[in-house]
């Protein structure tokens, strides 16, 4: 099993992951928001359980705009959440561990 560990606030240096574990941090609470919305975390979600070969299934099987797909599986891929692959898209992780710092 895959994990990743994301880290809001606080210093990269006191993040807890494990050495070679990756870690995707950001500043704030906004910032984790735009990157992960609740419809980016039901694209991950879904692509986990059934892999898909192009966007274009991707969007239909959510039942989603083709464009609006595109645009969230770009911002997923950029935070290295996905990821795009002859084999068609996949998650980069099977776990993610959110730890925020106060």
């Amino acid at each position: 099993m895959t994990s990743m560990t994301i880290t809001v606030g606080g210093d990269i240096d006191d993040d807890g992951a494990a050495i070679g574990e990756r870690v995707l941090s950001f500043e704030s609470w906004e910032g984790l928001a735009r990157v992960l919305t609740g419809e980016r975390f039901r694209l991950l979600r879904h692509v986990h359980a059934s892999p898909a070969p192009t966007i274009s299934p991707l969007a239909r099987s959510l039942d989603r705009q083709y464009r609006r797909v595109h645009a969230d599986v770009t911002a997923l891929e950029q935070a290295e959440l996905l990821e795009r692959s002859a084999d068609g898209l996949r998650t980069t992780a099977d776990r993610m561990r959110t730890e925020i710092t106060l």
